[in-house]
């Protein structure tokens, strides 16, 4: 059994999160109400978070980055006209995350707080250089996001914080990006292999691989081998596996570690092959 709590403010949150030691908070619920029903998740309380005003932002343009708060369900990120320009590798990603049903309760923060290795939003987030704006009682910071994942359910969060909000820079020139994503079956999975891909018209490319260690973690290729599409395919083999060094997949019902290595090669090569087309694409509309 558990008490709950539906606060209307942040400061009645900070208030019941540090009266209630152990405290869980409640966005979505879609992975927090999963592991109270199977007992893995003991709390003395739910705080629900949907009626905190300061998290009903949205989503918002705001000092040249587009800004979604945190109580933002998934269904509204895949529906905004601006998203959908600016960062298509997320609609992509958000689009695969449960079903119908779950993404018009799950929102983009507590996909990042849950903090799976598998999230697939994350690897989207972590190339197009996502911000994380924090509170807690002592005030507000912001950090990225790959400092903002730890490991397996462990984030930089300290006790009585929350995510307000996430912000994505707007990309000044011309960008293009992809999300590629392996699973058992088509519908309802987890991913076995999950990354994105960015590349610039200034010959960067980064990517960012999901599933496979962790956490996502994101790799960068400054030299425009990548980006440019016209090196023999060996070398830009070569190149994808130096930035996949850091990936240290596991052996589990999903797939082996020998087929998830194998995975990342052939999944990289087909996201940078749709990030190029993207951006000459983009190159020729402007």
């Amino acid at each position: 059994m558990f008490a709950y709590a539906r606060p209307q403010s942040l400061a009645e949150t900070f208030g019941l999160l540090d009266a209630h030691p152990g405290a869980r908070l409640l966005a979505g619920g879609t992975d927090l109400l999963v592991g109270v029903r199977k007992g893995t998740v003991v709390a003395p309380l739910l705080i629900d978070l949907k009626r905190v005003a300061e998290l009903r932002g949205g989503i918002t343009e705001l000092d040249g980055a587009i800004r979604i708060g945190a109580g933002t369900v998934l269904t509204d990120v895949i529906d905004d006209r601006r998203i959908q320009d600016a960062f298509p590798a997320l609609v992509a990603a958000a689009r695969v995350v449960g079903s119908i049903q779950i993404r018009n309760r799950a929102t983009l923060a507590g996909n990042l707080c849950n903090a799976s290795p598998a999230a697939d939003t994350v690897p989207p987030l972590l190339v197009f250089g996502a911000l994380l704006e924090l509170a807690g009682p002592a005030g507000s910071r912001r950090v990225s996001l790959a400092e903002f994942l730890v490991g397996p359910g462990r984030t930089v969060l300290e006790p009585g914080e929350l995510v307000t909000a996430a912000h994505l820079p707007l990309p000044v020139d011309a960008v293009g990006s992809a999300f590629q994503r392996m699973t058992r079956r088509r519908g309802v999975d987890l991913a076995t292999v999950n990354l994105a891909c960015t590349v610039t018209a200034q010959g960067v490319t980064r990517f960012a691989f999901g599933a496979v260690g962790p956490r996502a973690f994101l790799a960068t290729d400054e030299s425009g081998t990548l980006a440019a599409g016209t090196a023999d395919p060996a070398e830009e083999d070569a190149v994808i596996r130096r930035m996949t060094a850091e990936a240290t997949p596991i052996s589990n019902v999903r797939a082996s570690r020998e087929y998830r290595e194998g995975m990342l090669l052939v999944l990289s090569r087909r996201a940078l092959r749709s990030a190029r087309d993207q951006l000459a694409e983009a190159r020729r509309g402007h």
